[in-house]
């Protein structure tokens, strides 16, 4: 077992784990620590505490010291100083018309390094543009281009829920979202509807996907065939949370195609109450299995308009 505490360096940013050696660090504490580009001034978010050895990424850098007055100092002077950069690397920008947007900047705690933060459609090529800044500067250049995920993080925002972003206040790591989320919880799968204002799918869509996968679990499909106490229908809708579903009964007539007719009455039943009459056709063994996965990602977007296909394709790119 290793001893560590738990770092970060931005708020609502990534925890590092350092080795607090001596010291006795608590939560909130600002502290120096050892970093691969130097010391670097962070906050503790996560007491001292045991963890195996292979959740360990070594080697294990430690906690330098407590953040004293003069540190503090250094850091507010750091920070102060990120508007003049901001300002004199936009006109540099400007003066070398490159096609990207600057976002933040970033001091080194020793002020060997200045580090710029931008996006861009594509590779920029800012070999002038570092050149220039080195000479403003007099220091160590570093231009980093990051996604649009990663800009709505640092600048902040109100979602679409009235409330400050996820990312830019708690959400530390970015996890992998689907459309598929969206429509296993029945959700609109209008892009408008279901992605943030960085213009990717909603981190959200993940937070209660795991419970409406297992509330999903032996609930009918839209379509499906089902037998119920009152005889055999077609489902129509589902009520996940409620593990309800409305099915429309056959009326035991067909139609001019030789279609089996529907009657215009729905019934809501529980999951309990119905039984799958498709179920072996759509999730049987062997030969029939064969394209299953394909079959499955093509009815994800079954029903969505053509004209929002495009859109949600360039909703899932990263």
């Amino acid at each position: 077992m290793v001893k560590v505490a738990g770092v970060r360096f931005k708020n609502a940013g990534k925890v590092y784990y350092f080795d607090p050696d001596d010291l006795e660090v608590t939560i909130g504490d600002h502290v120096i620590v050892e970093t691969a580009r130097g010391l670097e001034f962070g906050t503790v978010s996560m007491d001292i505490m045991e963890i195996r050895e292979e959740d360990v990424v070594q080697p294990l850098k430690k906690i330098i010291r407590i953040a004293d007055e003069e540190d503090l100092r250094r850091h507010e002077e750091n920070e102060k100083k990120k508007a003049k950069a901001m300002k004199a690397c936009q006109e540099k920008i400007n003066k070398h018309g490159l096609e990207m947007k600057l976002i933040d900047v970033e001091y080194t705690f020793d002020n060997n390094k200045i580090i710029f933060y931008f996006t861009a459609d594509g590779r920029v090529d800012f070999r002038e543009l570092v050149k220039d800044l080195a000479s403003v500067f007099k220091m160590r250049i570093e231009l980093r281009q990051i996604g649009v995920r990663d800009e709505a993080k640092m600048l902040g925002g109100i979602g679409s829920c009235g409330k400050s972003l996820c990312c830019s206040t708690w959400l530390s790591d970015f996890e992998p979202v689907s459309i598929k989320m969206a429509k296993v919880q029945n959700l609109s799968l209008n892009p408008t509807k279901i992605s943030g204002i960085c213009g990717r799918l909603m981190c959200c869509l993940k937070y209660e996907n795991d419970i409406y996968m297992e509330l999903r679990k032996g609930l009918p499909d839209h379509g499906e065939k089902v037998k119920t106490k009152d005889g055999v229908g077609k489902v129509v809708d589902a009520n996940i949370l409620g593990s309800k579903v409305m099915v429309r009964l056959y009326t035991g007539e067909k139609d001019e195609d030789g279609q089996e007719k529907l009657g215009t009455e729905i019934y809501t039943y529980s999951k309990e109450d119905v039984k799958r009459l498709d179920k072996h056709k759509k999730h049987g063994h062997g030969g029939h299995n064969a394209g299953k996965g394909d079959n499955q990602n093509a009815s994800i977007l079954a029903d969505v308009d053509e004209a929002y296909i495009d859109e949600l394709k360039e909703l899932i790119k990263e």
